[in-house]
């Protein structure tokens, strides 16, 4: 299986299966690509993309029933409908409460597919849907509730148009689909959708990747962003690597159920600098007290994740928590100091909400420096700051600056992205348009 595609599935020491290279792969080059299996784009993103191939543009058409789902033509919509489908009546009949979460409709379309598809898909070529981890033996309470809720809301929204399978048989569907599921996210990181790419998920963890997935519509692509051997096993990063090592393992255990040793986490070689002290304090502080200020800080992080949510809140109210939260760990944290960055990038978003370009901009500027430090030489993060900076700087008629750190975003971008990635197009249009 997957010969011919420069990588093989193997068994992975210490790890179970992963996946290796069968060839040289240099910085920039394709490791493959994956359709998605099953996808679904974002209800916050309707009109914004076709429902079908996510393609984001202007005056697209939407379905004449519902009147919730845009497509690029009339090929877009015919090609979704057996998904669309789905939704289609049960949200006309619902109205304002239709409301299932993003994990219900992903599985529910999962559902449908297994039901027509029977051979194996494209994006099954080393591993298939069925075969995904489910861990259910170490999901705790809140995630078996979490599960639960899930599968009453399935039965709820969707009981009408779709045979599921018994209770046992959605039990290891959310699990897998928790465990396994992507986010497809744009080039400046804002959330497009769900979906589940079975041959991504065969690929390890690590630290330190060699590889980073981007994506093109509904297909991810997965390029080298270090020298790769053939024999070598590839590597891709779970989760954000801006945390120190402490934060990052008990979020692999939490989510994934897992101990990382890569080198990162072995040798812990930038905790130090994420986790930088205020010079010129008179007193260094005492051990203890940076512990419970880390406690405080990411104590203010789940706080904040929730507040946003909250129905209510205004985003004057959200700027407040990321500004006394700053002030607070401010008197021992350095500005650099990852859970100070944290909360700078929170207040960055509130502010470009609230279409605050100057006050984003002050955010961005202390950003990106110690976000260049702390990430890995080739970061979709560092990329997208940069982005959302140089475009800042071009709304803000400053020419230079934003043509500068565009350049920068590029030089990422063309490794991760690919140099024919429509967005990469894009933003060298962006640039044109400032001569």
């Amino acid at each position: 299986l997957g010969q011919g595609s420069g990588t093989e599935r193997f068994v992975s020491p210490g790890k179970g299966r992963g996946l290796r290279a069968t060839k040289h792969f240099k910085v920039g080059d394709l490791v493959f690509a994956c359709p998605a299996y099953a996808y679904v784009l974002t209800v916050n993103e309707r009109g914004g993309h076709c429902e079908c191939c996510f393609t984001r543009e202007e005056g697209l058409s939407k379905c004449g029933k519902c009147k919730q789902a845009y497509y690029c033509n009339v090929e877009c919509q015919r090609g979704d409908w057996p998904m669309h489908k789905l939704e289609c009546s049960a949200m006309c009949a619902y109205g304002e409460n239709w409301c299932p979460s993003e994990t219900v409709r992903l599985v529910a379309r999962i559902i449908v597919k297994q039901k027509c598809q029977t051979e194996r898909t494209p994006s099954e070529r080393v591993l298939t849907l069925r075969e995904l981890e489910a861990h259910l033996d170490k999901l705790d309470n809140e995630k078996n509730e979490m599960n639960d809720t899930d599968i009453a809301a399935l039965h709820h929204f969707y009981s009408r148009h779709l045979d599921s399978p018994d209770n046992a048989a959605l039990t290891e569907l959310f699990a897998q689909v928790n465990c396994n599921g992507f986010t497809i996210e744009d080039e400046e990181l804002s959330h497009l959708g769900s979906a589940v790419f079975p041959d991504v998920a065969l690929m390890n963890h690590s630290c330190s990747p060699n590889v980073i997935v981007t994506y093109k519509g509904t297909v991810a692509e997965v390029r080298a962003v270090q020298d790769i051997s053939p024999g070598e096993e590839i590597f891709n990063s779970y989760i954000d690597l801006l945390y120190p090592t402490e934060d990052r393992i008990e979020r692999l255990r939490d989510s994934y159920f897992f101990n990382c040793d890569c080198k990162e986490c072995t040798y812990k070689s930038k905790d130090k600098a994420k986790m930088e002290i205020r010079q010129k304090l008179s007193t260094p502080p005492e051990e203890e007290e940076i512990k419970q200020m880390v406690m405080y800080a990411r104590n203010v992080i789940e706080g904040f994740r929730r507040a946003k949510h909250y129905k209510n809140i205004l985003h004057c109210e959200l700027l407040e928590i990321c500004e006394l939260s700053l002030e607070k760990m401010g008197s021992i944290f350095a500005e650099t100091n990852v859970y100070m960055l944290h909360m700078m990038y929170q207040a960055m978003g509130v502010c470009l909400y609230m279409q605050d370009w100057d006050g984003a901009m002050k955010y961005g500027e202390k950003i990106i420096q110690p976000y260049s430090v702390h990430y890995p030489p080739y970061s979709l993060n560092v990329a997208s700051m940069y982005l959302k900076l140089g475009r800042l700087y071009l709304g803000l008629e400053k020419r230079t600056r934003g043509v500068k750190a565009l350049k920068k975003a590029l030089a990422i971008m063309e490794v991760a992205h690919g140099k024919d990635h429509p967005y990469i197009t894009e933003i060298k249009k962006e640039m044109e348009e400032q001569k």
